[in-house]
């Protein structure tokens, strides 16, 4: 009966001890304060970005001036389609000439336009879409590389998943973000084991942001934890045999 005893014991701890470890490899733990969410997001037009811009309207033939050949060529490069903005900043667009666009986010810039093109078109519907959107993810993951998104709202998990994911061996609470704005380069470490993330300012990317995930130093430990389940699970068959032997 000692053995029993002590069996049953040790089954409950490795249990306790496998739901402890296990809380650092959890995403989004803990609760998170809705107020300050940082769903309003917008990603800002940079120096070097290629920016599409469709001018659509019910006249369509006074729409056409405003609009780039290349973006009805379903054939073209897609390093030859759209604006390209220079090192001051500006696009060269039909009919309105050179406009600064930089430091713009894409709202404001589709109302400067519509604004501007308020003198030849009455009814102008003005869609703008940053086309390089990407983001670099090195580090422990299972799938690193340079990640191409076609929507511009891109949020850390959105990169991580697309990299397949952090490996075991990956740090959730330290990931280094890389900025590059305006050739200023900035460096931020994110906790995504805390649910506060969610209102971090680097929840949502920017274009050509770069993710590093520190790897951890005591493998030892992160590959331990995969075989505690398959240890329990030994435990709790030993025991099931013990208490039907003793019976």
């Amino acid at each position: 009966m000692k053995k029993l005893s002590f069996l049953l014991l040790l089954s409950v701890v490795l249990t306790q001890v496998s739901c402890i470890s296990s809380k650092k490899y959890y995403y989004l733990q803990g609760e998170y304060d809705m107020k300050n969410s940082s769903a309003n997001y917008e990603p800002i037009i940079q120096k070097d970005d290629r920016i599409s811009i469709m001018v659509t309207s019910v006249q369509k033939e006074m729409a056409e001036p405003f609009n780039m050949s290349n973006f009805n060529n379903s054939n073209t490069n897609n390093i030859n389609i759209g604006y390209l903005v220079d090192s001051n900043g500006n696009i060269d667009f039909p009919v309105l000439g050179k406009i600064s666009v930089a430091g713009y986010t894409v709202e404001q810039l589709k109302l400067m336009l519509k604004d501007k093109l308020s003198n030849y078109l009455n009814d102008a519907v003005v869609n703008v879409r940053i086309l390089n959107f990407k983001v670099t993810v090195l580090g422990a993951v299972s799938n690193p590389g340079v990640k191409n998104f076609e929507t511009n709202r891109v949020t850390l998990l959105d990169a991580l998943g697309e990299a397949g994911d952090l490996t075991v061996f990956g740090k959730r609470e330290n990931i280094l973000i890389i900025r590059d704005y305006q050739g200023v380069k900035s460096f931020h470490r994110v906790d995504i084991s805390d649910a506060n993330f969610v209102n971090s300012p680097f929840y949502y990317l920017d274009q050509n942001d770069m993710i590093y995930v520190q790897e951890r130093k005591a493998k030892v430990d992160a590959t331990s934890f995969p075989s505690l389940p398959l240890i329990v699970s030994i435990l709790s068959l030993v025991t099931t045999v013990l208490i039907l032997i003793n019976r």
